[in-house]
């Protein structure tokens, strides 16, 4: 399916692309997946000059939830000695978090066409192979009274600028933890699954990032989260936002004349 996308980079840029194949989920649990990328990452950071590329000019990409695994893979290439740095991460409309899944975009996009939240979080309990009830995700009963205090200073509507809160938000009630929900989703809180929760320590090993939101996404705020923790470790960021895009744009949009929209 990203056969077309991987060409179009390829030829825009003059860069040699490599797409990893991973193994999928349900079938090749979490984290499957996460491996599959390391390994091919640190496969190609050592042989690049095989290949005809500078080790020091080597970028890693994804969207969604390959936004996800480039976020990850990064972090975990981060404190490696061994490898050459990573030149910089590009992460396209990303899922990053599961602490809080009202913030402002969850709200205000919650019914969008292409991915509804709802979609987005059946997905990413089948990526962790769990049966958690989504109404519970949603009220925040899988999160510990522990948990919201540590992760309150990373994941909080708080920190998400007045200008995207204008389409509407109003600050959700606080539900009590349930110690069954919290023990089932104890994975979801794995950096691997959730990269916006890494610690501080290997937040500030990252290299510069390139982060595109779209408006019309519930994860825009998990963008806008990370845009926010990378810049408070003097991390350089380049954010690019579409006014009028949605999850999945850049995907639809080198398809082909299929389909046309302005972003």
């Amino acid at each position: 399916a990203y056969e077309r996308t991987c060409r179009y980079f390829c030829r825009m840029t003059n860069s040699v692309v490599v797409c990893v194949g991973y193994r999928l989920a349900p079938k090749h649990p979490f984290p499957a997946q996460f491996e599959d990328c390391l390994t091919a990452a640190i496969h190609f950071l050592r042989t690049a000059q095989d290949h005809g590329v500078d080790p020091s000019r080597i970028v890693i990409c994804g969207d969604s939830s390959g936004g996800t695994l480039t976020a990850a893979v990064a972090q975990a290439l981060g404190n490696r000695r061994d490898l050459p740095k990573l030149r910089a991460q590009i992460l396209i409309y990303p899922f990053l978090q599961c602490v809080d899944l009202n913030l402002p975009s969850y709200q205000q996009y919650d019914r969008v066409a292409v991915f509804p939240k709802e979609r987005i979080l059946a997905l990413g309990l089948k990526y962790v192979n769990k049966d958690v009830c989504l109404e519970e995700l949603f009220k925040g009963c899988h999160v510990s009274e522990d948990q919201r205090l540590k992760y309150q200073k990373w994941v909080s509507p708080d920190y998400i600028p007045h200008e995207f809160k204008t389409r509407g938000y109003k600050p959700s009630p606080t539900y009590p933890p349930s110690k069954q929900i919290c023990e089932v989703a104890e994975a979801m809180f794995d950096p691997i699954f959730s990269p916006l929760l890494a610690e501080d320590s290997v937040i500030a090993q990252l290299p510069e990032t390139f982060i595109l939101t779209c408006e019309f996404d519930v994860l825009r705020d998990d963008g806008l989260l990370y845009k926010k923790r990378l810049e408070d470790h003097g991390i350089k960021v380049t954010w690019c936002h579409l006014h009028e895009g949605f999850h999945g744009t850049v995907f639809i949009a080198l398809l082909g004349r299929v389909i046309g929209f302005r972003s």
